[in-house]
């Protein structure tokens, strides 16, 4: 994981923490459990879990188990329909595979186009469903990283969004995905939910994103070089708890 990552990584666990109430946590895109397993210790937290690559998963089994943590595992990818989808892995000239860019949504063979270090793809056949398919209750807060496919992912739990109210944070990237950072903070506008993001150490409201400055990187995963402040992270409160 580099630097930036971590740092990130830190900054959206910090928030979940300060924001936690009992009840049940999702994190949808987990991989291999950093971000799930950070928050075992919040008392009254009941983690779910839910990643689509059989590796990431069975590591986050696995590791859930060493530390004798309890959490519900959903092996699947999530958009707004069921069905079965590929998924794709970049693989880089060196011969690496890049498993945390794995998605459903983005097309690597045009990113690859002006970017010859990624080399091709690993796809792999992954179960779809809908965030609302898997009847999920009491809901306090959610984390999503779908790597560009974050809006169909909260089509897909429209009447939990609704209904439970979870705050919810949700890493979107132009660079993963091309409009996202309009189409996601608007879906969930008309939801009844306020979008902020941190910067420099404080919350502040989503007009003062600027998307020029604030997303500057590179959509190859071979590139490791952002823009200072780099702001991917977004947190959506429903309005009646953000006042």
């Amino acid at each position: 994981m580099t630097t930036h990552a971590t740092l990130a990584l830190n900054q959206e666990l910090l928030v979940h923490r300060r924001l936690a109430r009992p009840g049940t946590f999702v994190d949808i895109g987990a991989h291999t459990g950093d971000f799930t397993l950070a928050l075992a210790d919040i008392p009254g937290l009941d983690l779910v879990a839910i990643e689509p690559q059989p590796g990431a998963m069975a590591t986050l089994r696995q590791r859930a188990a060493t530390a004798a943590i309890p959490v519900r595992t959903v092996e699947t990818a999530l958009s707004d329909k069921p069905g079965t989808l590929r998924l794709a892995v970049p693989v880089l000239e060196n011969g690496d595979r890049i498993w945390e860019w794995g998605s459903i949504a983005k097309d690597f063979a045009a990113i690859a186009a002006d970017h010859p270090e990624i080399v091709g793809t690993q796809e792999v056949a992954v179960a779809v469903t809908t965030l609302d398919a898997l009847n999920l209750q009491n809901v306090r807060s959610i984390k999503l990283d779908a790597e560009g496919a974050e809006y169909e992912v909260l089509r897909g739990g429209r009447t939990l969004l609704r209904t439970q109210r979870p705050i919810v944070s949700v890493e979107l990237e132009e660079r993963h995905r091309a409009g996202c950072t309009y189409a996601v903070p608007a879906f969930m506008d008309a939801l009844g939910y306020a979008c902020l993001f941190m910067e420099g150490g404080r919350m502040r409201p989503f007009a003062a994103f600027d998307r020029a400055t604030m997303q500057r990187s590179s959509p190859s995963p071979a590139s490791h070089e952002y823009s200072d402040p780099y702001v991917n992270c977004f947190y959506f409160i429903p309005r009646e708890f953000a006042g």
